[in-house]
């Protein structure tokens, strides 16, 4: 139950990052459930990756560099799935940060109320 709490919960910040940020579009909640699962996925199996491909420079930039990672991923999520379209880098940087944002406030509430 929680698990599906939380897809609907970031499906919706999806739409509130599609809405606050110029160059996200976001064509319906069906499109946001799906670019959820795609964003989940590309976090489970490509961002471990890249991650470590790029750690030198990672560490010489004290961890900033993940927020390119970051933007570049959601980029790339965007242009997977149908009904998202992400205009360009700085788009996908400002969506990215919020959307770390909303996600850490999503899984704060819905880890402590998973008892």
């Amino acid at each position: 139950m929680v698990l599906l709490l939380r897809w609907i919960l970031f499906a919706l910040a999806i739409i509130f990052v599609a809405w606050l940020v110029p160059g996200i579009e976001v064509s319906s909640f069906q499109s946001a459930m799906l670019v959820t699962v795609i964003i989940a996925l590309i976090n489970i199996f490509i961002r471990p990756l890249i991650v470590f491909i790029t750690l030198p420079i990672n560490i010489l930039t004290l961890g900033l560099f993940t927020l390119i990672i970051n933007a570049l991923l959601f980029m790339l999520a965007g242009y997977v799935a149908p009904g998202v379209e992400v205009d360009g880098f700085l788009s996908a940087f400002l969506g990215s940060v919020v959307l770390s944002f909303l996600g850490l406030i999503i899984n704060m509430v819905t880890l402590n109320n998973a008892d």
